[in-house]
């Protein structure tokens, strides 16, 4: 298997504002071109693209290609699990929506502190085990957001567990926060293969700071700046596939291009990484990868990974520019989503973010900067 991945939950759109209004025309088209380039990964999951993700699999991908051509993968959210009976609920209802007979990877989506507390309440380890063994599923495994030591406690507990999903990019291998570095050898320690998901950070690590840019073009001019957040991820000798949410054709040709007969970085350039980690954490405010999982529950409609992401491009901005255009979008957005003061502080988002960000503070924030 190449080591490129296509992740769905960044697909291309009709509405830049509605996560829901898949461009299947194109997605089709990058489906095609990704199969006929040598690549076979898909990752969708029940939330993604506003809940469409797994039906916009079906028409593109199952439906038009033959099932032994290409690996699907799916997860069980813990946030829409009350019962037991729930569990078969969904996965049947992922059987249907996906039309693939079978689930080649089936994941415990985002475990956590939090969440695993209803996965194991539910049993829901013996229930992907049981739909392993039944032959509704080929692998099983979890995707994750929290500490080593917690994952080093799971993974002595569920040895049935095949593969860990890791958030893994070069902003968050040392980071205090993130510790993909330490939960990559936890994982390495208990011979689980890593699944890799954000290695370009919902695209932060796709628009650098105009230092680290030239650095990267100096080195490599033929290179996109993407392409070494995507190489530093599936560098690492312990690394099965690096996913990628492609938004657009021209993402996914260069992504497969320079994947297609990879070569990992050498030391030197795994040196320059780090440079680069220290520039970029010394120009984001917030450190927001753009998952949408915060926005699920929110009452009051809060276009939040759209505002953090005006927020931080317009903190970018050059001092001297006066004028910049990111409070016009801020403004155009609150005429259809909920502004950041109108946060009620519930804090449902912040039990859904992966990233375990201060939300709450961070609107204030937002409010304060562009209301």
């Amino acid at each position: 298997m190449k080591k490129l991945g296509f992740g769905l939950m960044r697909l291309p759109l009709t509405d830049p504002n509605d996560d829901g209004s898949i461009d299947m025309e194109q997605m089709k088209q990058m489906v095609d071109a990704f199969l006929e380039r040598g690549f076979t990964y898909f990752d969708t999951a029940w939330m993604y693209c506003g809940g469409k993700s797994e039906e916009a699999a079906c028409e593109a991908l199952v439906s038009r290609h033959p099932r032994d051509s290409f690996t699907l993968t799916t997860k069980l959210p813990a946030y829409m699990l009350k019962t037991e009976a729930d569990r078969e609920k969904l996965f049947s209802t992922q059987l249907r929506r996906t039309g693939a007979g079978y689930f080649d990877y089936y994941w415990l989506h985002d475990v956590n502190a939090h969440t695993i507390q209803t996965f194991d309440k539910l049993r829901c380890w013996d229930f992907i085990r049981e739909k392993k063994e039944a032959g509704l599923v080929r692998h099983i495994g979890f995707s994750y957001h929290d500490g080593p030591e917690l994952l080093d406690r799971i993974l002595t507990d569920h040895p049935e567990i095949e593969y860990v999903q890791l958030q893994l990019n070069y902003l968050d291998w040392d980071s205090a926060g993130v510790q993909s570095r330490k939960c990559y050898e936890v994982a390495t320690r208990h011979g689980r293969p890593v699944i890799v998901m954000e290695p370009v950070k919902g695209g932060t690590l796709a628009r650098v700071p105009e230092q680290l840019e030239k650095m990267f073009r100096d080195r490599e001019p033929d290179m996109s700046v993407p392409s070494w957040a995507i190489r530093f991820a599936a560098s690492q000798e312990n690394v099965m596939v690096v996913l990628s949410g492609m938004s657009n054709m021209e993402q996914l040709l260069d992504n497969t291009g320079y994947m297609q007969d990879f070569k990992p970085l050498n030391e030197e350039e795994l040196g320059l990484m780090r440079v680069a980690a220290d520039i970029i954490n010394g120009s984001i405010t917030v450190p927001c990868t753009g998952c949408s999982y915060c926005t699920v529950n929110c009452p009051r409609h809060i276009a939040i990974p759209q505002y953090f992401s005006l927020y931080n491009a317009d903190l970018q901005e050059a001092k001297e520019k006066g004028w910049t255009p990111q409070p016009g979008y801020y403004e155009h957005l609150t005429l259809e989503f909920g502004k950041a003061s109108d946060c009620i502080k519930c804090g449902k988002c912040e039990s859904m973010c992966p990233q375990h960000l201060p939300i709450r503070k961070y609107l204030e924030d937002v409010a304060a900067h562009f209301e």
